[in-house]
Formats: C-alpha cells, sequence, structure tokens
C-alpha cells in the first residue's frame, strides 16, 4: 500500500477585494503519495502558486487542512512551523532568490545556518550539492557573476542542503532559454530520484509535466487530469 506525503483536505481559499470575494479556489482535495513526482499545470491566475504556497505552508488557506503525514501543519504555531518547512520542504522558485553579494556556497548553506549548525559543516554540505549540480568549480563565485542557469542551480542545491523529504518548485524553468530550462528540469529529475524526494512541480511546459509520474490541471472546477 502505497504511503501518503502530503494531503489537502477541502482547501478553500478567497482573496477579499473591497466589497468582492475572489475564491480561487473551494474545497479542494489533493493527496500526493511519497517519492511521487506531481506536475500541476493550468491557465495563468487558476491558483497553481496559491495551492503550491498553502501546501507548503507559507500560507493560510481560508478553510481547510493540510497535512505532511500525520502532521497537520494548518494549525501549528508560527514557531513550529518556521522549524517544519526547513527540516521538510525545500522550495525553488522562478526567480532564484539569491543574495547577490553572497558565494554561491554562502548561499547554498543558508538552510542549515538557520537551523544553527556550524558554518563548517552548513559548507560542507552545501559544497556537496553544488559538486552534484555541476557547480563544483563556481562555489566560490558570487551569485551575480554567475549565469541565469547557473543561478537556478544553486537555488537547487539551496533546495536540498537540509535534506528535506518534499521538494515544490513554482515554475523552475520559467526565467530559463528553452535550451536552459532543459538542463534544469532534468536535473531536477535526477536530483528527485537520487534524493528519494517527493515532488510538486508546478510548470507550463506540457512536455515537462508529462514527464512527471502524474500530472494535474487546475481549473475553476477544480483538480483533474492534465
Amino acid at each position: 500500500m502505497s504511503e501518503q506525503a502530503i494531503r489537502a483536505e477541502n482547501l478553500t481559499k478567497i482573496y477579499r477585494s473591497g466589497e468582492t470575494d475572489l475564491a480561487i479556489f473551494r474545497d479542494l482535495q489533493l493527496t500526493v503519495e511519497k517519492g511521487e513526482s506531481l506536475a500541476l499545470t493550468g491557465e495563468s491566475g487558476a491558483g497553481k502558486s496559491t495551492l503550491l504556497h498553502l501546501l507548503g505552508a507559507l500560507d493560510a488557506p481560508t478553510s481547510g487542512t493540510v497535512y505532511y503525514g500525520t502532521t497537520d501543519v494548518t494549525h501549528l504555531s508560527h514557531d513550529k512551523l518556521a522549524e517544519f518547512r526547513n527540516r521538510t520542504i525545500g522550495f525553488v522558485w522562478q526567480s532564484h532568490h539569491l543574495l547577490p553579494e553572497f558565494t554561491a556556497v554562502e548561499n547554498a548553506a543558508m538552510p542549515l545556518l538557520i537551523r544553527g549548525e556550524s558554518p563548517a559543516a552548513a559548507s560542507s554540505r552545501a559544497l556537496e550539492l553544488l559538486a552534484e549540480v555541476g557547480l563544483k568549480d563556481r562555489a566560490h563565485h558570487r551569485a551575480g557573476e554567475l549565469s541565469g542557469g547557473e543561478q537556478q542551480r544553486v537555488a537547487l542545491a539551496r533546495a536540498l542542503t537540509g535534506y528535506p523529504s518534499v521538494l515544490l518548485a513554482d515554475e523552475p524553468t520559467g526565467n530559463l532559454d528553452p535550451r536552459t530550462g532543459e538542463k534544469i528540469f532534468a536535473l531536477l529529475q535526477d536530483l528527485h530520484r537520487t534524493h528519494a524526494l517527493t515532488s510538486v512541480i508546478v510548470t507550463h511546459n506540457p512536455e515537462f509535466a508529462a514527464r512527471c509520474d502524474r500530472a494535474l490541471r487546475i481549473a475553476p472546477g477544480g483538480l483533474g487530469p492534465a
């Protein structure tokens, strides 16, 4: 019997705009199995990124619950939630969000430094991941000196430095040219397998979505096959 990594029950997200309520989705149900790579597709504004933020406990639903295994992350305290995210979830965004004045290894080490690990231990782990994503020789270059594809590789290394079990990626190739985007997506798939991750990837690229274990499309009616 497969094991559930993430379960969303009756998720509703409504934004208040003046006198109007804008419902992104209502009573959404989603289960992601342990070890699965799941693609989320849909039109712009359909709620893909909103759903990913809710799954990553970066935003709270209007109603409903998100579980990681048996842990209800929706109702964790602020401090417990921050600790849970740091230890359990790696995030990759369309924009890499690197600190340009810091080196690649300093950026990649950040999750462990936040956790309180020693700089030596954090740097050692970061260097290991940077080598894995093909940046061994660029580890001590400032992020601002790297190409867009190299910066996204640093972001992938940073996402995995803290030994997460779940990777959430929001259009990780969206700012890259097609050739570089292909390389980054292939690397993401390799990391998914090598690190035994559960991955949820928002993408507008149907070819990338088809290469995941499962693809769902988010629309006003809810989630359905892509």
